[in-house]
This record gives C-alpha cells, sequence and structure tokens, in this order.
C-alpha cells in the first residue's frame, strides 16, 4: 500500500526552505550615515587647545559662526591637520548649503600672522565660506601696518573669500546680533569650551556604538543566511538554541545604547529648556534623536529577520519530523497490527492538518502527505471490512455446519437405545455409528477433544464442547461392554412417559431441562443472532465515532483556525476573533480526547471491553459539562454573528451543507447518543464477560446527562450574591411546592396549611440547598430558556430533615439552624421525595463523618 508513496530527498527540503528563507540583513544605507569623514578623537588635541570652535552663534542668513580666537601656535599646526579640524567643524551643522562665518580675533598679533591665518584658511576650508571678520591688532604700529598691508593684499585674499577688516568688537555688531556674541566679543552667548567638547564626545561615541551594533547585526544575519543546514534534527535544535542565545546577547545590546541614547536625549531636552535660543543643542538633540530613530528601525528590521528566520528553521525541523514520523508509518506497516498502523497515521494526519493550520511554508507538500495517509488508511479500511464480513460468513457458515453436525450426533446419541448395548454386536453396531459419523463430521471437530480446544478454543461453542464430551464418554462405555462380554450397568433409567430421546444422557434427568433447553438448536442459533447484532452495534458506535471526531477536526481547521488567517481578516469581525473561546467552547480539548476512538477500534471483537473503555474516562467526560455550560454563551454569539461574510465563506470552502451552529451541537448530541448505543449493547450482552461494566458505563454516562441538565439549569438563577462554584458540584435539582415557617415569626406551623404553597426551584449542591423561584421563559420557539431568581441559600452545615410529615407521603420537612426556618417541601411524585431524600441523607451523613474525623483528631 505504502510503494506509491513518494519520499523526498534532504536537499528536496532544503530547496524548499532556503526559498521561503529571508534574505540577509542589510544596514549599508544606515552604516554610510553613520559614518564620518573626522571625528572628535582625530582632531580633539587642537579643539581642546581652541584652535577654532562653534559658539553656537549665528550671523546673516542664518550662516554658521566659527571662531579663531587668539592661538600663538596657530602657524605652527600641519596643514593636514588645520584641514581636518575645518572639515570637523563643518560637517556638525548638518543643513543642506549651510554658510559660514570665521571670526579671525588677531587683536593680540601682527599683520604677518594675519595674512598667514587668511592665506591658511583660504586654502584649507573646506565649506561655502561667506564673510571672515578679522578683528585686526590694537596696538597703534601693528594695526597702522595691518592697515597698510590689506590695502595692497586685499585683492588677492577678495578673489578668494571675502574678508572685512574690523577695528573693534563693537564694529562687529554690524555684522552680527550681540546674542550669537560671546561675551569675549561683548555679545551675550553663553558657551562653555569644555562642556561642548564633553557633550560631541558623547555624542560622536553614542554614533560609534550605533555604528558597531548596525555592524554586528548585519553580521549576524549574514552569519544566519550563509550557515549550513545540518541533516538532524537534534543538529537543528542545536543550531536554533545557539542562534536564541547570540539574538538575546544581540537585544540586551541594543536595549542598552538606546538607554544611552535617551539619557544623552533627556539631558540635551533640559539644556534645550533651560536656553531656547542655543541652536546648536537643537541640532544635537536632532542628532541624537536620527540616531535613535535609526537604533529603533534596525531593532525593528533585526526582530522581523530574526522572527522569520526562526520561524522558518523551526518549520524545517517540524517538517523533517513530519516526514520522520511518515516513513517510521511506512516502515511500521509490516510489523505493526493494522489497527496500530491506522491509528498512528490519523495522529500524523491530524499532526499535518495542525502544522497547515499554522501556515507553514511547505503547507502544499504536508497536505499532499496527509492526502497519501488518507487514502492509505481508507484502502486498509476497506480491505479490512471486506475481509471481516468474508470472515464473518465463512465463521457463520462453519457455525451452520458444526451446529447440524452437532444436531445429528446428539438425535444419534439420543436414540442409541440403552438395551441393544446387552450384546457384544449391539455395541460394537453403536460404535461405528458413531465412528462413521465422526468421518462426517466437520475438520475442526474430526480431532479430539484437547487438540480442538487448543486450536479453536477463542470461538469454539459450549455446544461444541458438550457434543464431543458425550461423543467421548458414549465411545468409553461401548468400547468396555465390548471388550468384557458382559451386561453393563444402566446408565439411565428409562422413563416410559418420556420419548425415545430421553434415554440420551443429553436430555437424562441428570442434565436437567434447562440444560438440555440450553442445547438445543434454537438457543445457538439465537446466540450467533445475538453476536451478529452485537457486532452491528459496535461497528455503529466506531463508525459514528470516527465521523464525530472528522467532524470535530473540520470546525477546528475550517472555522477557528481560519480565524488567523490573514486573508480572511477582512470578513471576520476584531470583537468575534477575541470571542474565539466563546463560540467554540472547550471543543479543542474535546477533540484531544477522543483519541478514546482508537480504544474503541480496538473493541471491534470484543464488545465486552467497551465498559471498561468508558469507565477508565469517567472523569475525562465531565469536559462535556463545561461545554454545555458554555452553549447558551455561545448561541447567542452566534445569533450576533451568523451572517457574517466569514463563516460563510469557510462553510463554503469546506463544503458544509449546514452552517456552524449545526456542527456546534455535535458533542451534545454525541453525549445523549453514548448511553443509547451502551443501552443496545447491553440488550445484547446478557449473561456475558463485561456486562457489568457496560451497565457501569451506562450508568456514568446517565449520571453525566443528569449533571449536565443540572448544570444548565444552575447557569440560569440569578440573583445569588457570592460565587456560587464555592458551593460545589450540582447534585439535583427541580421544581417544588414549598411552605415557610419562621418560629419566631406571625407564622405558626399549624397555620401553615390555610396558606397557598409558594412554587420553588430547589438546587442542591454538595455545601448548600438554593431555593429559587421559577421565571417566565424568554425568547421564542427553541430560543425559550428559564430563569431562576435567588430566594434563599440554606447551608448543609446547619440543614436537618424530618422525611415523613402527617397528611400527605410526598411531603418532607427541611429545617434550618434549629428549626428557626422550616420548609416544607411537597415533591411530585414519592419517589422523587425519596430520591431527595436519600441525597440528603448521604450528604449529612458525610458531614458527621467529617466532624468526628476531625474530633478525633
Amino acid at each position: 500500500l505504502f510503494c506509491c508513496f513518494c519520499f523526498l530527498h534532504l536537499s528536496d527540503y532544503l530547496f524548499i526552505f532556503l526559498h521561503c528563507f529571508p534574505k540577509s540583513l542589510d544596514f549599508s544605507d544606515l552604516l554610510a550615515e553613520v559614518t564620518v569623514p573626522v571625528s572628535m578623537k582625530e582632531v580633539g588635541g587642537y579643539i581642546e587647545k581652541q584652535v577654532a570652535y562653534l559658539s553656537g552663534g549665528r550671523g546673516e542668513d542664518s550662516s554658521v559662526i566659527i571662531t579663531l580666537p587668539e592661538c600663538s601656535a596657530f602657524s605652527d599646526i600641519p596643514e593636514e591637520a588645520l584641514t581636518k579640524v575645518f572639515t570637523y567643524l563643518t560637517l556638525i551643522p548638518r543643513q543642506p548649503g549651510v554658510k559660514f562665518i570665521i571670526i579671525l580675533d588677531r587683536r593680540l598679533d601682527t599683520w604677518a600672522s594675519i595674512k598667514t591665518a587668511l592665506a591658511r584658511i583660504a586654502a584649507s576650508f573646506p565649506g561655502n565660506l561667506h564673510l571672515v571678520l578679522v578683528l585686526r591688532p590694537t596696538s597703534f604700529f601693528h594695526r597702522t601696518v595691518t592697515d597698510i598691508g590689506f590695502r595692497f593684499s586685499q585683492e588677492d585674499f577678495m578673489l578668494k573669500m571675502p574678508v572685512v577688516m574690523l577695528s573693534s568688537v563693537t564694529d562687529l555688531l554690524r555684522y552680527i546680533d550681540e546674542n550669537q556674541l560671546t561675551s569675549e566679543f561683548g555679545g551675550t552667548l553663553d558657551y562653555c569650551h569644555s562642556d561642548w567638547i564633553v557633550l560631541r564626545t558623547a555624542i560622536e561615541s553614542f554614533a560609534v556604538t550605533v555604528k558597531d551594533i548596525a555592524q554586528m547585526l548585519q553580521g549576524f544575519g549574514t552569519e544566519l543566511a550563509e550557515t549550513e543546514l545540518p541533516e538532524e534534527a537534534k543538529a537543528i535544535e542545536y543550531l536554533l538554541e545557539l542562534h536564541t542565545d547570540k539574538y538575546r546577547k544581540l537585544k540586551d545590546a541594543i536595549r542598552s545604547v538606546s538607554k544611552e541614547g535617551r539619557h544623552l536625549l533627556s539631558s540635551l531636552e533640559t539644556t534645550a529648556k533651560e536656553d531656547d535660543s542655543q541652536w546648536d543643542v537643537k541640532l544635537d538633540w536632532e542628532t541624537v534623536q536620527r540616531l535613535l530613530a535609526q537604533l529603533r528601525d534596525m531593532e525593528s528590521a533585526f526582530d522581523g529577520f530574526f522572527e522569520k528566520h526562526h520561524l522558518k528553521l523551526h518549520q524545517y525541523l517540524q517538517l523533517l519530523r513530519y516526514e520522520q514520523s511518515f516513513q517510521e508509518v511506512r516502515l511500521s506497516s509490516t510489523c505493526l497490527s493494522m489497527f496500530e498502523v491506522t491509528a498512528r497515521a490519523q495522529i500524523i494526519i491530524l499532526h499535518g492538518h495542525q502544522l497547515s493550520a499554522g501556515h507553514h511554508y511547505a503547507m502544499a507538500l504536508i497536505m499532499q502527505r496527509c492526502n497519501e495517509l488518507r487514502h492509505y488508511c481508507d484502502t486498509l479500511t476497506a480491505a479490512l471490512k471486506s475481509k471481516h464480513t468474508r470472515l464473518l460468513q465463512t465463521h457463520q457458515m462453519l457455525l451452520c455446519l458444526g451446529q447440524t453436525w452437532c444436531d445429528d450426533a446428539a438425535y444419534l446419541l439420543a436414540n442409541q437405545l440403552v438395551d441393544k448395548f446387552q450384546s457384544k454386536e449391539g455395541a460394537q453396531a453403536a460404535l461405528r455409528d458413531i465412528e462413521k459419523l465422526l468421518e462426517g463430521a466437520p475438520s475442526m471437530l474430526s480431532s479430539g477433544l484437547d487438540i480442538v480446544t487448543a486450536e479453536y478454543e477463542a470461538v469454539i461453542t459450549p455446544h461444541f464442547q458438550v457434543i464431543q464430551q458425550m461423543i467421548q464418554n458414549r465411545q468409553a462405555c461401548l468400547r468396555k461392554l465390548a471388550d468384557k462380554h458382559v451386561r453393563p450397568v444402566q446408565l439411565v433409567a428409562p422413563r416410559p412417559e418420556n420419548t425415545p430421546r430421553s434415554k440420551s444422557p443429553l436430555f437424562s434427568p441428570k442434565h436437567g431441562t434447562a440444560q438440555a433447553h440450553r442445547y438445543k438448536p434454537a438457543y445457538f442459533k439465537r446466540r450467533i443472532v445475538i453476536e451478529i447484532e452485537n457486532f452491528h452495534v459496535m461497528r455503529e458506535l466506531i463508525e459514528t465515532e470516527r465521523i464525530y471526531v472528522e467532524e470535530l477536526l473540520s470546525v477546528l481547521l475550517g472555522y477557528r483556525a481560519e480565524m488567523d488567517n490573514p486573508a480572511l481578516s477582512g470578513v471576520l469581525p476584531p470583537i468575534l476573533r477575541s470571542k474565539r473561546d466563546i463560540l467554540f467552547g472547550n471543543m479543542p480539548e474535546i477533540y484531544n480526547f477522543h483519541i478514546f476512538l482508537q480504544d474503541l477500534e480496538g473493541c471491534l471483537e470484543a464488545p465486552e471491553a467497551v465498559g471498561a473503555c468508558f469507565l477508565e474516562r469517567k472523569e475525562s467526560f465531565q469536559m462535556y459539562e463545561s461545554y454545555c455550560q458554555n452553549k447558551l454563551r455561545s448561541e447567542a454569539l452566534w445569533r450576533q454573528f451568523s451572517d457574517c461574510g466569514f463563516f460563510l465563506e469557510c462553510q463554503k470552502k469546506l463544503e458544509h451543507k449546514l452552517g456552524l451552529d449545526s456542527y456546534l451541537l455535535k458533542p451534545i448530541q454525541r453525549l445523549t447518543k453514548y448511553q443509547l448505543l451502551l443501552k443496545e449493547l447491553i440488550k445484547y450482552s446478557t449473561d456475558c464477560e463485561g456486562t457489568s461494566e457496560l451497565q457501569g458505563a451506562l450508568a456514568a454516562m446517565l449520571d453525566l446527562l443528569k449533571s449536565v441538565n443540572d448544570s444548565m439549569h444552575q447557569i440560569a438563577i440569578t440573583g445569588y450574591e457570592g460565587d456560587i462554584c464555592e458551593l460545589g458540584r450540582v447534585l439535583m435539582q427541580g421544581s417544588f411546592s414549598v411552605w415557610i415557617s419562621h418560629k419566631k415569626g406571625p407564622t405558626r406551623m399549624k397555620e401553615m396549611a390555610r396558606f397557598k404553597p409558594m412554587q420553588r426551584h430547589l438546587f442542591l449542591y454538595e455545601r448548600a440547598l438554593l431555593l429559587c423561584k421559577r421565571r417566565e421563559e424568554h425568547g421564542d420557539g427553541c430560543d425559550k430558556t428559564p430563569s431562576y431568581s435567588f430566594k434563599h441559600c440554606l447551608k448543609m452545615t446547619a440543614v436537618g430533615i424530618t422525611e415523613n410529615v402527617k397528611g400527605d407521603v410526598k411531603k418532607f420537612e427541611i429545617w434550618y439552624s434549629g428549626r428557626e426556618e422550616v420548609y416544607v417541601v411537597q415533591a411530585p411524585t414519592v419517589e422523587v421525595k425519596m430520591a431527595w431524600l436519600n441525597e440528603l441523607r448521604r450528604i449529612l451523613t458525610n458531614q458527621q463523618k467529617m466532624l468526628r474525623g476531625l474530633r478525633a483528631t
């Protein structure tokens, strides 16, 4: 059967996997943005010496001011270093097309120094230089030399850059506002060079850290994408753990850097609040904010990449395991029973549907495997059914042949008159008749009794065994008579009033009329009919159970799992998705419980074992009670959304003729069906092995139905303050006529007969008795449901009962708190009264035992 299955090589799985696997992370654009040509680390020494700095001031057209203060070592700075300093300062403002103004302070210097500085600025400054403001020397001699020198050299400088020679700081105010100048130039701009260096260092350190994180993430992404996938499940599990560990470490690093960035941002925000006019602080804040945004984008991309990678790798592992299970079923088909192979195949099919419901990337391949297994199971089941039918027919035919032979044997033995055994010839003739009978016996009865019993013990009937024993006894007796040639002792006294058949030991008084009746042909025919009926009931139980399980699976996969399908999100109201547990209840739990089907299938040839199957799972069947209690909420939700396009689409896909509400009723209908099938099995299993277990299973199912019915009434109770679950399980419920009397009230017991009784619905719990008033049913048609208004709660620890009330055999008393309150209850029938009294008596007796136990301890 498995020869038609196709198996993929591991390379085929890898091909499918790699086509679904996310590509490596690419942060090259971000790295290019974060990377700067010059950093503080390269020019830090010159910046600290204040060769040049950005004070934060702005000139005309928002031009950025770069200040070159007095510096005796300016001429000694290498050209390359000066270029780096200017480049570093011009890269800090990130606005496109920004202009720069240089303030060259040479008030304590000479014309030669000014000329050299201007020449170096013209040669090294990389930005868009808008204006150079020179504060000329203040001494008379150097000022005069500067004026003369600048007059003759002005054209040379003006061709390269606009230069303005200023006599004093007051002249600066004509070009730059005083609040954009630092105090050394008579302005009000607050600037601290050391603080600026610390801030710039922190920002650049943060930027470098972000860059390092980006490189690490990109490297890890490349590692994941280029990792050679192993061919064993354990190696893949190790790889998953290793990748997850690295992922967590990188996430910790990202969180640490983000925390550092937020702290830096907070410091900048505090500074900005103190002085709104500092444009450079705002610029730095924007820089840090941008870096944080880039870090968040990286983290988001990294999370998405790893999630896809991890999911695909995990699904790859699932696929390998699924294929391994598939091959194990294929190989086990030659060494396991067909029932075991089918059960394993069903489990693998279920697993495949679960993988597909999770949107596995190899869904098509998995469903192909499921279809192959389903076809295999169907073929195997059909072959088994056909084989079983043929064997059953053969069995019935052999039984009929055996029965006919047994009838002939019984007739022969009954008609061998004892009077003829008095002679040797008569005994020998009787022996020959028996030997002739044995020669025509069916093959399975032609051997001795011991051999027949050993070989056919499973199928041989008591009738065959009795006939065999009778023949052996008769042969032994006849041989003894033939050998001794003496008159044997008569085996059975002749009874003239009986027919000749009565002279056979089979019909003698020694066996009795009941014994004889058991071995009549009609009895065996009836036994065959019973066995056939038993088989039909078992087949119906198993077939309907299989259909039921398949219907549960179709609902869970075709409706519940589809609520997570993105393709159907447009037709599914969000509120319905959040209430799926109300709509479907604990149906997934019920489905998982019904691997019970495999045990039932094992009972097809042994119906007597069915009762034990049910009793072993007696407690697990209680999950149906939770499902039934939720049913009212489920129906209300269904009525609200029954016209939803989602349900119509799912029904169309499943090709169901009935709507979802019909399938949500299946668990309740199945629960009712169990007790009917068990009754049928008991009907055809009287006096057989396992009958007591079947009766116990039926009692358990009936108790469960009663418990479900009671709990359905319980959920309709309104007005009870407190947690009703604390009262325990509902033991009984029903409607009664009730009279109430209070010891200290105006009403007395003798007066109660004058008053009309109240109609109350009583709920008996393990710890309390609730009295409720039944309200009018609301709803239309089949949707009508009763409700019960809470009236009284009697704790069982303070309850007593009087079993008989004078005047009416259907009445009994429930008294509370030492007869402070007395409730006379009239049951609808005496049987109902006795059932309630028995349950009340049991609860009160258990309470007394518990109290005695507590006192003893």
